[in-house]
């Protein structure tokens, strides 16, 4: 008999029937905890609650967090499977499949109530881990965060159904022809996203995962330029006035066609999408368009090692750009001030060599005010620096998250446009470089902890394709590192994609 308090949702009932039935008496008892401290929790809205709405079961789905009694998203920035195992712990599933973004189950439904989280993988859930601040975030509703966790075993998955994650993928361009069109916007450079196989119906894409990078290709076929804007919204129509034919797209970027990416298999009729009749693809096209290259020569010339007090890194301490060994030292050593980290540091450069001026995509009214720097910061995520061992396994990164853009050097004949001081407008302008000296906070890598040897570094700008740009292939830097007690040497850098 399952106790009465345990039967607290109908789903509840039945899965605890069903372990008392069919398991032992022990993987009963695991059970019953995991529903508990699955449910309690949100039931009692207790803070920092978790749960996963827009998945077809239960344990996948966007993420919602409880704060101040209401429910918000998580938004993708910097979202990555230390994050995706967190969640899936904290909801007592047995691991994580994967972790998913860009609204992969449909847009963000309430406010988002997490930015920018980073967490070492240690903490039990979710709300230990360090972000910007309840409610301060940069983000569209497509950008919300998701998970797929395992499913607890002996859960029946219905046959033939697939889960979202099996389902395979493929280009589309060696079986038939993919025609593509816009249609419902007030221009023709503009609007929701259809296609139409030979011999098809125009239709709709759903837009799971729907990002710059399709948004590109979609433009290319078009002879429209560059996207400029990807949307997950039926502002130009819904699924009410075209119904989906294509779902799962997912491109690298540079295609010629749409056909070319891959796609859950259209021909045998295989659409897939969560989500609301809101959940349409959608872009807006531009001849013009900025494109960033990073500088890499400039980082093997300036890569060096310095041992800095934590007296001196209070200002980056508040923007979390140290490891989280740093926080603890300063949470429990009196003396914290007079202890030192080792920091990797190197100067940052990159050039517009676009069309376009690179500009932040947040409004100016938006843009948060920063004390230590006494200068307001436009973007919370325009570079990442990580370091990686040889089998590719992340060891220690930087978390720069606030950035001011402006025009550090031009080339001859070309005048400076943006400039950070006096509340002035930010941005990268065309044949401009926005220079971030190693001199400057958290222009570093922290590797107090990390044994001497031969790694990866890796360092990209507009990481996670947040600013449109003619192409993403030239926007981080590769390098070897070779590190030892008393020096580091970067060497053979090349470009790269984040």
């Amino acid at each position: 008999m399952v106790p009465r308090l345990l039967c607290v949702t109908v789903l509840w009932c039945h899965l605890a029937a069903g372990v008392v039935q069919h398991r032992s008496l022990e993987d009963a008892r695991l059970e019953r905890q995991r529903l508990v401290h699955k449910y309690i929790k949100a039931l009692n809205k207790e803070e920092g609650a978790i749960r996963l709405v827009g998945g077809d079961n239960e344990y996948e789905g966007n993420i919602e967090v409880l704060h101040n009694g209401k429910w918000g998203a998580i938004c993708d920035d910097e979202w990555d499977a230390t994050e995706g195992h967190i969640v899936c712990r904290q909801l007592g599933f047995p691991g994580m499949s994967r972790y998913t973004h860009s609204g992969y189950f449909g847009p963000a439904r309430r406010r988002f109530w997490m930015d920018n989280l980073f967490c070492e993988g240690h903490e039990q859930e979710l709300v230990e881990c360090h972000f910007e601040g309840w409610g301060e975030n940069d983000c569209e509703p497509g950008e919300a965060a998701g998970v797929v966790c395992n499913p607890p075993a002996g859960t029946p998955i219905p046959e033939p159904l697939l889960r979202e994650e099996d389902i395979p993928k493929f280009p589309i361009h060696t079986r038939s022809r993919l025609y593509v069109q816009l249609r419902g916007g007030r221009e023709r450079n503009e609007g929701r996203v259809e296609v139409r196989l030979d011999g098809g119906r125009w239709g709709s894409i759903c837009a799971d995962g729907w990002s710059l990078l399709e948004a590109n290709v979609v433009c290319r076929q078009l002879g429209l330029g560059y996207a400029r804007e990807a949307f997950q919204t039926d502002y130009f129509g819904g699924f009410n006035v075209s119904r989906p034919v294509l779902s799962g797209s997912e491109c690298y970027g540079n295609e010629t066609e749409l056909a070319d990416c891959l796609h859950h298999d259209p021909i045998r009729g295989i659409v897939s999408c969560h989500g609301s009749r809101q959940h349409v693809a959608a872009v807006i096209c531009d001849y013009s368009s900025p494109d960033l290259v990073i500088d890499y020569l400039e980082i093997e010339q300036t890569a060096h090692l310095e041992d800095r007090p934590m007296l001196l890194m209070q200002c980056a301490m508040e923007e979390n750009c140290v490891a989280s060994e740093a926080y603890q030292i300063q949470r429990d050593d009196p003396h914290w001030r007079y202890r030192t980290r080792r920091l990797l540091k190197f100067t940052a450069a990159a050039i517009n060599a676009g069309n376009a001026d690179f500009r932040p995509f947040k409004e100016k009214s938006q843009w948060e005010w920063h004390m230590c720097h006494m200068h307001f910061h436009s973007m919370e995520v325009f570079a990442t620096f990580d370091i990686f061992d040889l089998s590719g396994r992340k060891v220690a990164q930087g978390h720069k998250a606030s950035f001011c853009l402006e025009d550090s050097t031009c080339l001859p004949g070309v005048s400076k446009k943006y400039n950070c001081a006096n509340y002035g407008d930010q941005g990268i302008s065309i044949n401009c470089s926005d220079v971030y000296l190693y001199n400057l906070d958290c222009q570093w890598v922290d590797v107090t902890d990390l044994s001497p040897g031969s790694y990866i570094l890796k360092i990209a700008i507009n990481p996670e394709f947040k600013v449109s740009e003619m192409s993403f292939d030239n926007n981080a830097a590769i390098c070897d590192l070779i590190y030892t007690e008393n020096h580091a040497r970067v060497q053979n850098c090349q470009l790269a994609r984040p």
